[in-house]
């Protein structure tokens, strides 16, 4: 199976940064896109950067000019620098992989990693 570890959740100021990182690995498959969805209490869980393979990227608005997220497709590791954090930053973050596998897409997530910005 496809595994993804991710790291770099933690407490941050408002204002601070913070990077997160997931790196996939395991059997052999193909990479199509990788993205960090985030949900935070009483809110529905949405896209907060996504990139694929051909190198374009999206960003929820809320996070435009913040928030970068990046690749290394010799890692299969795909980051996500946060800049200038705010409270309402402050959500689960999950890692997804989009990939195709024994000729089927599929789609795999981290366990979350928790991201607190205090006031």
């Amino acid at each position: 199976q496809v595994q993804l570890v991710e790291s770099g959740g933690g407490l941050v100021q408002a204002g601070g940064s913070l990077t997160l990182s997931c790196a996939a690995s395991g059997s052999i498959f193909t990479i199509n896109a990788m993205a960090w969805y985030r949900q935070a209490p009483g809110k529905q869980r949405e896209l907060v950067a996504g990139i694929a393979t051909g190198g374009r990227t999206n960003y929820a608005d809320s996070v435009k000019g913040r928030f970068t997220i990046s690749r290394d497709g010799a890692k299969n590791t795909v980051n996500l620098q946060m800049n200038s954090l705010k409270p309402e930053d402050t959500a689960v973050y999950y890692c997804n992989l989009d990939i195709t596998r024994r000729g089927l897409r599929r789609d795999y997530w981290g366990q979350g990693t928790q991201v607190t910005v205090s006031s």
